[in-house]
């Protein structure tokens, strides 16, 4: 949900647990297929309010059923998880 250079700036580290995809909102509709809709889904942002669109549009209109979205984006991220990540 966030633009390139955001995802430049400021990124959570992906792991064997999960990974990441830097799609911005602005491309969601178009690169749908390079989500699986099987796999759970957790949409980021910088404050936590484009992701949370993405996560509705994704339940309500492209029927992916285990989305979330992460309160508070890279933002809360960086101040409650990892402060190593840079703030914007």
């Amino acid at each position: 949900m966030r633009e390139k250079w955001e995802c430049q700036v400021a990124s959570v580290a992906p792991s064997d647990q999960f990974e990441l995809q830097c799609i911005p909102m602005g491309e969601i509709t178009s690169r749908l297929n390079e989500l699986d809709p099987e796999r759970p889904i957790a949409c980021l942002c910088h404050h936590g309010a484009r992701s949370m669109s993405v996560a509705v549009y994704l339940v309500e209109r492209a029927g992916f059923e285990c989305v979330a979205n992460i309160t508070g984006g890279i933002d809360a991220w960086s101040h409650e998880r990892d402060p190593k990540v840079p703030t914007y």
